[in-house]
């Protein structure tokens, strides 16, 4: 008689081998929400169904995503606000620390405000605000980047230096509207009318405790320093402007240091705060603003940040904030713990996963796809507003993200006349987008391969390169020079100047000889 062997299988081996009986995703009625009010991300892992995310069934719109440097994070985001503008007319503001999205957001059409050349905030602007709830916030501000709180008699007095520069500015301290017996607008005071406050009090020589009024008047200078005054000088960016305009880049890289930065982005967030607040409950779908906080670690995890007010409130204002990072510890346990959705791609620290696995309850299934993330693939993990029969942690293969229109740029510069250089409206440069390029590439025989070893040349000169580069590029993969002729008179450059762009091309080829070209346009300044 024959013996019957029973064998072992963890959970997660059955579910991977049998994964129509429960499928560890939501059933399809969840992903697939209404395209005209939701915004596609890409497909399940397991059955491959198409996931459209929309706040309406989480607790809250906001977002967390975490992964490392090249995971996608960036790119997930870009992706996120083009299709929330189309979806729901979002606007967005980024606060970008490290200049990052900058580039991408002119290239949409969107706005760029980079503070520290040549845009200044000021951190007294109320914004909406009573005088005495604006204290409390700049109180608040400097008490994360400094150890004010530490000194509790240094805190009293820059509290009073501040409420005495409002006054002495005759802002009545229960109005929300400050202006004049004419009915003009009263500049808010700034740091340096503060610190001159304290200086005065100091001069009289007759304060009884003269070293705390010393360091509380050395801890505001450091923000008042000619050359470092970004937040110490009347506003030159409106708040209407940065949070109606469509897409915004608040660019923070130009600020010196990291307490600059954090100083920017905090004072950002609580006008943004009581700009939500104003505008009141909404009753229309979709979400009115998302803000947008990336690697904004020291004021992503601290507990008193108003990133945290807005996680919590933003739901019934239609206000979104995303919020992303390399390290998932560095954002605050009140605001990790309570957004709506977390995006999880590639994460290498076994620490990392300890503790998303802790705070998000998932399964060692999920950690070990996780694990095996490559760049663009992702598990996602909701918080549904109603107790659901299905799990809340699922895998999506690949996000499928927006590529932008792109523009490429030949230099004309050293195929001008002098004559041509001296001209005011002479184009020193002509430009094409990256799909027009492919396209007529193709149509020139080129294959998929050398196609994309030119726009990668592009790509890595900053989108740039020199017509005669380009010339040589294009002849070298067998384009014929009565296509190229073609191709420079479509982009709107005169015989004339394409007889100088050959005869130069011509010279350049005989100096290469057997040269890589590649490696040539690479080394070009």
């Amino acid at each position: 008689m024959g013996r019957l062997f029973v064998s072992k299988l963890p959970n997660r081996d059955i579910a991977s081998r049998n994964i129509l009986v429960h499928p560890p995703e939501p059933p399809m009625e969840v992903l697939c929400k209404d395209p005209t009010n939701s915004i596609y991300v890409g497909r399940t892992k397991m059955l491959n169904a198409p996931f459209y995310w929309t706040y309406q069934y989480v607790t809250n719109p906001h977002l967390a995503i975490v992964g490392i440097t090249g995971s996608g994070k960036s790119y997930f985001i870009k992706t996120f606000l083009t299709r929330a503008s189309f979806v729901w007319d979002s606007n967005a503001l980024i606060i970008d620390w490290a200049g990052e999205y900058k580039q991408w957001v002119r290239m949409t059409g969107g706005k760029v405000i980079s503070l520290g050349k040549g845009s200044y905030l000021n951190l007294l602007d109320l914004g909406g605000m009573k005088p005495y709830d604006r204290i409390k916030q700049v109180m608040r501000t400097i008490a994360i980047l400094t150890d004010v709180d530490q000194y509790p008699e240094q805190k009293r007095l820059t509290e009073q230096a501040i409420e005495k520069a409002y006054r002495d500015n005759k802002f009545r301290m229960e109005a929300k509207e400050q202006r004049d017996e004419l009915g003009r607008p009263i500049q808010a005071p700034t740091l340096k009318d503060v610190v001159k406050i304290l200086e005065e009090k100091a001069s009289m020589g007759t304060y009884e405790f003269p070293a705390e009024l010393e360091n509380a008047i050395y801890r505001l200078k450091q923000f008042t320093k000619p050359g470092e005054d970004y937040f110490a000088q009347q506003s030159t960016v409106s708040l209407t402007e940065l949070t109606g305009s469509g897409l915004v880049a608040l660019d923070l890289s130009g600020l010196p240091d990291e307490r600059f930065r954090a100083l920017g982005a905090l004072a950002m967030l609580q006008f943004i705060k009581e700009r939500m607040r104003a505008a009141g409950w909404a009753k229309a779908k979709g979400l009115r603003l998302i803000v947008v906080l990336d690697e904004a670690w020291k004021i992503g995890k601290d507990e008193n940040s108003d990133a945290v007010m807005i996680i919590r409130e933003g739901r019934k204002y239609n206000f979104g904030l995303i919020v992303a990072s390399q390290n998932p510890t560095d954002i605050a346990e009140a605001i990790f713990s309570n957004v709506g959705t977390t995006f999880i791609l590639k994460v290498k620290f076994e620490k990392f996963l300890d503790y998303l696995q802790g705070s998000l309850n998932f399964s060692e299934f999920m950690r070990d796809e996780i694990s095996k993330f490559g760049v663009g693939s992702c598990a996602v993990n909701m918080s549904f507003s109603s107790a659901a029969p299905y799990p809340s942690t699922f895998l999506i293969d690949k996000i499928e993200g927006e590529e932008p229109m792109r523009e490429f740029f030949l230099d004309l510069s050293k195929v001008l006349t002098k004559k041509q250089k001296e001209a005011v409206d002479v184009a020193r440069s002509v430009s094409f987008k990256k799909d027009n390029l492919k396209r007529r590439l193709r149509e020139f025989g080129l294959g998929d391969a050398r196609i994309e070893e030119i726009v990668r040349l592009f790509d890595q000169k900053s989108r740039h390169m020199d017509i005669a580069s380009f010339i040589i590029l294009l002849e070298r993969f067998g384009v014929e020079r009565s296509n190229i002729t073609m191709f420079l008179k479509e982009i709107g450059i005169e015989d004339t100047t394409i007889i100088n762009i050959f005869t130069l091309a011509d010279k350049r080829k005989a100096d290469i000889l057997d040269r890589d070209i590649t490696q040539v346009i690479l080394e070009e300044g």
